[in-house]
């Protein structure tokens, strides 16, 4: 184990390495609730229990894959952001069935895939603005707090505005429930409490028993055998349609810059870069990202991404894949508890979303707001996903923006090859969708 593992070479030991993957798991686990809660709602077509099932076999998958062929303390599973995408943008704003998301999603992957191997994706995450980047990873933060307000009931349009906050009544206890929830979650993070999301989730699960929020089913057990996922589950119709390329390219863009910042924080955090201060293993870490992608959309899930959660673990002292086979492990063992993760009410998973909003906006502050050419392009790209309920959206008009700022300031020497494409296909599905 020292020898596949290299942990007296890391400065680090068995222990530490156990003790942090399971600090990870903790962090990261409730996406086990989160994920099938999204992914599941009404009308996409799919099933709780089977999004559960994809969302931990997915997620155990792509972690031993990080955990023996990159040896990095880094954590996936279907990742927030674009499981809301998947379902508030593709299912129910494009009118489009979940198979038509899932195909999507699977060739995402196998595009990854080809990418990692050839070194192809590092030189893309290159030629895209560093402002774009960081408003992408912001938008997205808001986009999912108004998810998580929107399925807790704490905001309403029936407040006589456009978008307001309801009264704390015992008419909202919903969203009474979630507001508690989000001050434990505050509290414990705030603690440095390790696993705080997890265990927020969890009392707050517990508080809404007595509010009539969790509904617990006569005959209740918690343990059972996993349920079946939905295995294959594509559709192949139109896949050369526009809107299938926007779909494509939005899960293909998201999921690029989620990896990346995150292996980029971990390994500023744990210091597990080369000389060159490149990442360690990084084609290693990248074709874990796409091989979880294509098995989580073979099972039924969204995109498996790298979580920034990992960080929780580094900082418990983990330095190698060790801890991701731990990770891993307790992924699968999740399995046996189905019935314990689908009394978690929506009301007990929206703080967690409120909150990895907050965790997400942290990226504005490297946003370069004072050149216009920058700051301007990534607000709009802010402005956008959460306004519009759409990440693609978001993305699209941020790039556009990016290139009209850039030329009218004289400037268009800055703007990369790569760039000035995406914006043309982005004005090209305007026009085609005004023309329908």
């Amino acid at each position: 184990m020292d020898t596949f593992f290299k942990l007296k070479e890391n400065g680090t030991t068995v222990n530490r390495e156990i003790v942090g993957g399971i600090t990870t798991f903790l962090a990261m686990a409730y996406i086990l609730a989160v994920n099938p809660n999204i992914l599941a709602a009404e009308g996409t077509g799919l099933a709780w229990n089977s999004v559960f099932t994809a969302t931990a076999v997915s997620a155990a998958a792509a972690t031993l894959v990080m955990a023996f062929l990159a040896n990095l303390p880094v954590a996936l599973a279907p990742g927030l952001g674009l499981n809301a995408f998947f379902t508030y943008t593709v299912v129910f704003g494009m009118g489009c069935s979940a198979a038509f998301a899932l195909t999507a999603v699977l060739i995402e992957g196998i595009i990854f895939i080809a990418l990692s191997l050839f070194g192809i994706r590092e030189k893309i995450i290159r030629s895209i603005p560093e402002g774009i980047k960081k408003a992408v990873a912001v938008g997205i933060g808001l986009f999912i707090t108004i998810i998580g307000l929107v399925n807790a009931g704490i905001v309403s349009t029936h407040t006589g505005t456009a978008i307001g906050f309801v009264n704390f009544t015992m008419e909202n206890r919903t969203a009474i429930v979630a507001v508690i929830g989000l001050i434990i979650t505050v509290v414990l993070y705030v603690m440095k409490v390790p696993g705080a999301i997890l265990i927020a989730v969890i009392a707050t699960t517990v508080i809404g028993i007595p509010f009539s929020v969790t509904a617990v089913p006569e005959n209740w057990k918690p343990f059972s055998m996993p349920a079946a996922p939905h295995l294959f589950h594509f559709e192949w119709a139109n896949v050369l349609s526009v809107k299938f390329f926007i779909v494509l390219f939005t899960f293909l863009f998201t999921d690029m810059f989620d990896t990346i910042g995150t292996l980029m924080g971990v390994a500023e955090q744990g210091n597990l870069k080369n000389p060159d201060g490149t990442i360690r293993n990084a084609k290693g870490a990248l074709l874990a990202d796409a091989i979880g992608t294509v098995a989580g959309a073979c099972l039924g899930t969204s995109t498996v991404t790298s979580f920034v959660e990992s960080t929780s673990g580094v900082a418990a002292g983990t330095r190698t894949g060790l801890a991701s086979a731990v990770t891993g492990i307790l992924f699968l063992l999740s399995l046996f508890l189905t019935p314990l993760f689908s009394l978690v009410p929506a009301a007990a998973t929206a703080p967690a979303l409120i909150f990895v909003g907050y965790l997400m906006m942290q990226s504005a502050s490297a946003i370069r707001f004072d050149d216009p050419t920058e700051g301007i392009p990534a607000f709009i790209t802010i402005m956008t996903m959460p306004f519009s309920y759409s990440i693609s959206k978001g993305i699209a008009w941020g790039m556009i923006s990016y290139v009209i700022a850039k030329c009218a300031a004289r400037r268009a020497k800055e703007i990369p090859v790569f760039t000035w494409i995406l914006a043309a296909v982005f004005v090209a599905d305007i026009i085609f969708e005004a023309c329908k």
